[in-house]
């Protein structure tokens, strides 16, 4: 396929104003009073953890499909990952609307375990974002060489973040009300 420019710039705007939109969407439902709804949502962050799992299977498989050279499965594997990485998205922030942040109850060194994975994962997840966006953005619009600079090191924390989503919820788990 030829590389297209004019695509590429297209989406590395829609990058950009997504990345915004979603991190002042995140810092907004911090302090946000809670939305009352008569549905029970507190099966969404076992949802979450689910779809982060299978964001981190389709990733592993997009480098699979790569290193095997098949690009049409390599791409379809990333619309997977890109796909639930939406999903997690949309279930995420209605759940943080809808209902009170869980407080970690464990103690000790696995307490300050929980804390580094925590903080590490939402850091990394911030600001990984747009990144991620941009690193499709040149996949999509085969602008072959700059997608692959940036896949070597935007991939490996976009799994980590896809693989330690999970565990902050296994560790906090028990947590719940």
């Amino acid at each position: 396929m030829k590389q297209n420019d004019d695509l590429r710039k297209k989406l590395d705007i829609g990058a950009y104003i997504v990345s915004v939109a979603v991190i002042g969407l995140v810092i907004a439902m911090r302090p946000a009073e809670r939305f009352h709804v008569d549905i029970d949502l507190t099966f969404l962050p076992a949802l979450n953890a689910i779809i982060n799992s299978v964001a981190a299977v389709f990733l592993i498989a997009a480098l699979y499909f790569v290193k095997k050279k098949n690009i049409t499965a390599h791409r379809n594997m990333i619309f997977g990952a890109m796909t639930c990485s939406g999903l997690f998205l949309l279930c995420y922030v209605l759940y943080h609307f809808t209902n009170d942040e869980t407080s970690y109850c464990g103690e000790g060194a696995m307490r300050t375990f929980y804390f580094f994975i925590l903080i590490s994962h939402i850091i990394l997840a911030a600001l990984s974002l747009p990144f991620i966006l941009l690193t499709f953005s040149r996949g999509i619009s085969f602008t072959v060489d700059k997608h692959k600079k940036m896949a070597r090191w935007v991939y490996p924390i976009w799994l980590y973040v896809m693989l330690t989503g999970p565990a902050v919820y296994l560790m906090l788990r028990p947590c719940y009300g």
